[in-house]
């Protein structure tokens, strides 16, 4: 699939790029997309192209963006870099990539559903917001804690784990940095691995990087998807995350996907993941 590269940002020797996928018509509504990996691993190329595709045939531009990632970037960068690339998108918006600014929308999948709920309180924010199995609190225990779901899998060292890990500055991190990222998992470092603070001593520095502390009443609708089984995020995440913006009075809509693991949304041939992006679409039609 064709799509159109373009440098954001350069900053510690590192090139962060964002790949836009158009829609063949001018000024169109542009969905950009934050991808996962526990901020450790991944890159603006995982994005499916089947949804691409859906996108795109439905009249969206579609923006997909890389980030400098963790454990040699920390959190507080990650997030620049993704209101720098906002910054970005919105300066270029009729210029280069010919989409309407006043029309955008954000989705993203567990670390980038963080993410992609952060940006909601940007002052250039989104006008719609899509979380499938994000999370926006990592001061709950599921995250400072041992997961037991990845202590049922063989241990990761601590030299192996390193050992996964470039010493440069990087946007793009291939499947091998995943023994970092269970490796925090299994050890229950993980919050301090990507946010250098201390989960006991700075618990005030980490909740000012949470999505949920800064929730305000111009924060933009959002819809939460997640499933029930998911073993990595636990669905409460954005059961919490929604409840908070309903105190709020705000638009947002919350799906429970039954049986739902993490991940369930990569199989686009099955009949449960087909509604959830009818209603996806739906969605963006709502808001766009």
């Amino acid at each position: 699939m064709d799509c159109k590269t373009y440098e954001y940002k350069n900053i510690d020797d590192c090139s962060i790029m964002l790949d836009v996928y158009e829609s063949g018509k001018s000024y169109s509504p542009a969905i950009v997309y934050i991808h996962g990996g526990g901020f450790i691993l991944g890159s603006r190329k995982d994005i499916n192209k089947e949804q691409v595709e859906l996108y795109t045939n439905n009249g969206y531009t579609v923006i997909s963006i890389d980030y400098r990632l963790a454990p040699r970037t920390k959190l507080a960068s990650i997030i620049q870099d993704i209101k720098d690339a906002f910054e970005w998108i919105y300066d270029n918006a009729s210029s280069v990539l010919s989409i309407d600014a006043n029309k955008i929308a954000v989705i993203g999948s567990s670390a980038g559903g963080f993410l992609s709920l952060i940006t909601g309180t940007f002052e250039l924010k989104p006008n719609a917001i899509v979380s499938i199995y994000g999370y926006g609190d990592i001061l709950s225990s599921w995250a400072l804690n041992k997961s037991n779901f990845y202590l049922k899998r063989a241990l990761v060292s601590k030299d192996e784990a390193y050992g996964s890990i470039a010493e440069e500055v990087i946007s793009e991190g291939n499947n091998y940095r995943f023994l970092f990222y269970m490796y925090c998992r299994q050890s229950g470092n993980w919050v301090s691995e990507i946010t250098g603070h201390n989960t006991l001593m700075q618990k005030k520095r980490i909740k000012d990087l949470c999505p949920i502390s800064k929730v305000d009443t111009h924060y933009p609708p959002t819809l939460f998807i997640h499933g029930d089984k998911d073993e990595d995020v636990p669905y409460a995440q954005s059961e919490i995350m929604y409840a908070e913006l309903k105190q709020e009075g705000l638009q947002s809509k919350l799906i429970k996907i039954s049986g739902g693991i993490h991940e369930f949304e990569k199989n686009m041939t099955r009949n449960q993941v087909k509604k959830v992006y009818e209603s996806i679409l739906e969605f963006f039609k709502q808001h766009l």
